[in-house]
């Protein structure tokens, strides 16, 4: 069989003639694709340029034909106009640009999902608009550990950008029993990580547009959204538990509406005014304590009844320095150690549904709506963002003593113990109370 090289100028078939399998190799270098003027020859009633094309999916290049205008008659054209539009089909295919060489042979080759996820984490981290907090990393690691990077971690990354590979992620989620929500947010995950593939200038190598359809993403519902909440009958019960840290704790989180790891980073010189107020410029993430919040908004002073205040100044009993919750060697209690040793038991025991230490924070925010609060000063208190131009003109969070006064009027919403020191009744089995003591470390 003749080789396909005669089809090239001489210069260009004496290399691919000569050329050992190495040579070949290095050819896949964006350098040894430019520049290509193509050969012109005559096919049936047609001049026609051949020129090589890579072709995504395929190891070689392929050499490949287009027409060019009729050898006779209307449309025909002369020699060096025949060889300009050679050259203008080859420009318009972009075979030769760095876009092209990356998506189709460099991103084939060399880049996978998973070393792309890698750059996007860290991208995301370091970009000014919109930075991942570095506390939530690893939260998304987990979730690229556990639920991506398994079905698609190891694929190059032009074959991620196709609709069968993330249909097959989306599948994998769905059957994996994720709530509607988890799974859309753990796909446009993947998504932005294929997203931020770029070549030199810039651009993006796959700007692919998903449609949710096609993807079978489930739909997010949010009245079917599943929010645990609680009864101030059920509160009065949680105020009660056998722990005086946690009674202490939970009475904090449902009169103040802060979020845990705000409460299990609050230190003992964040109480001010006497404890009627909670400063909150940290929080707890693990063992460690760190000053990147969930938002801007999460910097706040939070007014808490004088009631509670005077639990807290008892629960600290002269102690002035440290965390207000510490473990026994005094770093950030364990939050799932909460929900899972004390929370969890005592809603079981009253036949509830379980949920998570949130359940405290939408206590509070419930009985704010019930009472009128002001939205701005909810809004202040709970760390939210402003909504309206109206909640930026208005000056009453800024208003102390009208805080506070709110703060005193309204309550907590449930029965307060008359001392978070003295014993209590047991109020949860005998085993899930000894399991939450040995929660404290």
């Amino acid at each position: 069989m003749q080789s396909s090289s005669h089809l090239l100028p001489g210069n260009v078939a004496d290399t691919v003639a000569k050329a050992t399998p190495a040579k070949r190799k290095r050819g896949k270098a964006l350098s040894r694709r430019t520049g290509q003027n193509g050969h012109i020859e005559s096919s049936g009633k047609w001049f026609v340029v051949r020129f090589w094309k890579d072709i995504e999916g395929q190891e070689k290049r392929a050499l490949v034909r287009e027409r060019i205008c009729p050898i006779s008659g209307p449309g025909s054209l002369n020699r060096s106009e025949r060889e300009r539009r050679a050259r203008e089909i080859i420009a318009d295919t972009q075979v030769d640009t760095a876009q092209y060489f990356n998506r189709v042979v460099k991103q084939q080759v060399g880049v996978t999902f998973k070393e792309q996820s890698k750059i996007w984490l860290e991208q995301s981290q370091t970009r000014k608009r919109k930075p991942i907090r570095a506390t939530t990393v690893p939260t998304i690691q987990a979730a690229f550990d556990k639920w991506i990077l398994p079905e698609v971690g190891h694929l190059p990354l032009y074959e991620t950008a196709k609709y069968p590979t993330m249909k097959a992620l989306v599948t994998r989620m769905n059957a994996g029993g994720l709530s509607a929500q988890t799974v859309n947010s753990y796909f446009r995950m993947a998504a932005a990580v294929i997203a931020s593939a770029e070549d030199a200038d810039g651009n993006p190598l796959y700007p692919q547009k998903w449609d949710a359809n096609k993807l079978d993403l489930p739909l997010v519902e949010t009245s079917k959204q599943r929010r645990p909440s609680i009864t101030a009958e059920t509160m009065t019960e949680f105020a009660r538990v056998k722990s005086p840290k946690y009674r202490m704790l939970m009475i904090l989180a449902a009169s103040a509406g802060c979020r845990i790891g705000e409460l299990l980073g609050l230190e003992i010189k964040d109480l001010l005014d006497n404890f009627t107020t909670v400063r909150i410029i940290q929080q707890a993430k693990g063992k460690e304590l760190t000053t990147e919040l969930k938002t801007a908004n999460s910097v706040r002073f939070v007014d808490i009844s004088p009631e509670v205040a005077a639990l807290l100044k008892e629960f600290l009993a002269g102690r002035t320095t440290g965390l207000v919750f510490p473990n026994r060697v005094g770093r950030p209690l364990n939050p799932s150690n909460i929900r899972n040793r004390v929370i969890h038991p005592l809603l079981r025991m009253k036949g509830l549904p379980t949920g998570g230490n949130h359940i405290f924070r939408r206590f509070r925010i419930t009985w704010l709506r019930e009472n009128s609060v002001s939205p701005d000063i909810e809004r202040f208190w709970l760390g939210h963002a402003n909504r309206t131009v109206g909640d930026d003109y208005s000056m009453l969070k800024k208003n102390i003593k009208f805080r506070k006064q709110i703060a005193d009027k309204i309550g907590v919403g449930f029965e307060l113990p008359t001392s978070i020191l003295a014993s209590v009744v047991p109020n949860v089995p005998k085993m899930a109370v000894e399991q939450a003591e040995q929660a404290v470390a």
